[in-house]
C-alpha cells in the first residue's frame, strides 16, 4: 500500500511512523520529504502509484490559498483512492466556552482560509481530520516551561481542547485501516480545560515554580499567540470514537505530558496493528 503525504511536518511524520512498520511505503514533499513539491512530473506519477493521500499543507498566510489544492485539484478530483486533509478546530470559531461536534458551522471564526480550505476537501470526498492544540514530544507545555516561554493568561472561564499527536496518527491509521467514511472527525482529548492548567501541570512534573499570572497585556504575546485566546470551545470527539473506534492514548493532558517526560512516546508509535 502507498501513502503520498503533502507536507511532512511535524504530525504527518508522526503519521508515516505509524503506518510504515505496518506495510505502507510513504512518499511525501516537504521537510525531507522524497519528493518537490514543485515537480509536478513527479507528484503526479506518485499520486498516480498511491492508494491513499493525506495533506498537512495548512493555507498561505499571505494568499489564504492551499498550494495543495491550487496545484494538484484537479487530480485530486480524478483521483479514486482514499484522501485525507489535517485541518484545524478553528473552523468552528468561538463558542464562548460551548461543546462542539461535527455539526456545528464553520467559517465564523478568525481562520477564514482554512474553513475554506476544509469546505474544498470534503468537496473532494476527503477525511478532514479537526485538530486542536497539537502537543506531543519536543512540543509539549514541558517545553515551553523549560525554555522559559510559557505563560499564564488571566482570562476566567477560557478553556481549549488539545490533542496528543500520536492520537492524531492512530486516528488517521484507523479511518485508512476501515476505509472510514468520508466526512470531518475531531480528534481531540477528553478533558478541554484552561491553558493555565496545563502549564501548571508542567511545572508541578518538572519541580518548578509556575510562571506570574498575567493579563493578555502584560503578556506582549505575538498576534499569532494572541489569536489562540481570541475563541473559547471545547471539542467533541463522539463522532470519531464512534466510527472509527478510536480511543486517544492520553486521554487528558495528564497522561500525554507524563509520556512526554518519559520519552516513551515514539517507542509506542508503531504499536498496534493495520490489518
Amino acid at each position: 500500500m502507498r501513502l503520498l503525504i503533502f507536507g511532512l511536518g511535524y504530525t504527518a511524520k508522526h503519521v508515516a511512523a505509524r503506518l510504515e512498520p505496518h506495510g505502507w511505503a510513504v512518499e511525501a514533499t516537504g521537510r525531507d520529504g522524497t519528493l518537490d513539491f514543485a515537480d509536478k512530473d513527479a507528484v503526479q506519477f506518485a499520486l498516480g502509484k498511491a492508494d491513499a493521500v493525506l495533506s498537512s499543507v495548512p493555507p498561505d498566510r499571505q494568499s489564504g490559498s492551499d498550494q495543495v489544492l491550487a496545484d494538484y485539484g484537479a487530480d485530486l478530483a480524478r483521483f479514486d483512492g482514499w484522501i485525507g486533509y489535517l485541518s484545524s478546530t478553528g473552523v468552528y470559531g468561538d463558542a464562548d466556552g460551548a461543546w462542539v461536534d461535527e455539526t456545528a458551522p464553520t467559517g465564523t471564526g478568525r481562520r477564514s482560509a482554512r474553513s475554506e480550505a476544509d469546505e474544498a476537501w470534503l468537496g473532494l470526498g476527503a477525511r478532514v481530520f479537526r485538530l486542536p492544540g497539537i502537543y506531543g514530544p519536543g512540543r509539549s507545555a514541558l517545553d515551553r516551561v523549560r525554555e522559559g516561554r510559557a505563560n499564564r493568561i488571566d482570562i476566567p472561564g477560557q478553556v481549549f481542547s488539545r490533542v496528543h499527536v500520536r492520537d492524531i496518527a492512530e486516528g488517521v491509521a484507523l479511518a485508512l485501516k476501515q476505509r472510514a467514511p468520508r466526512g470531518a472527525y475531531n480528534l481531540s482529548d477528553d478533558l478541554p480545560c484552561p491553558q493555565n492548567t496545563v502549564i501548571e501541570e508542567a511545572c508541578r512534573l518538572l519541580g518548578t515554580a509556575p510562571p506570574p499570572l498575567q493579563t493578555l497585556e502584560e503578556a506582549d504575546l505575538s498576534p499569532m499567540a494572541r489569536g489562540f485566546y481570541a475563541e473559547n470551545r471545547r471539542v467533541a470527539n463522539i463522532k470519531a470514537k464512534r466510527v472509527l473506534e478510536w480511543q486517544p492514548a492520553y486521554p487528558t493532558y495528564r497522561e500525554g505530558l507524563v509520556a512526554c517526560l518519559a520519552g516513551s512516546d515514539s517507542a509506542s508509535l508503531a504499536d498496534g496493528g493495520l490489518g
